[in-house]
């Protein structure tokens, strides 16, 4: 029992030591942590710059193949008029 309480110091200092040094080092990765977030690298910016032109690429390619799709449609029911000319109702 007295080695217990003799070595009970020694085993609690390198638990208060580190408690210690976390609790000063805990702003400086708060801070840096918030930097991170707020920030964005130029990596970061040109990925999302290519995800968005990715996007609108696709999209648009949605749109063309609707519109073929609709056209093909429309000459296969013979209803194809050309576009500046007005649709006559008889």
């Amino acid at each position: 029992m007295r080695i217990l309480l003799l070595a009970l110091p020694l085993l609690l200092s390198g638990c208060l030591a580190r408690t210690a040094i976390d609790i000063v080092t805990l702003p400086v990765k708060v801070v840096g942590a918030g930097v991170d977030a707020v920030t964005t690298s130029q990596a970061e910016a040109d990925q999302r710059r290519g995800r968005e032109i990715r996007q609108e690429e696709e999209r648009q390619g949605r749109d063309a193949r609707r519109r073929e799709r609709e056209q093909r449609r429309a000459a296969e029911r013979g209803e194809e008029q050309p576009e500046d000319e007005p649709q006559s109702r008889s």
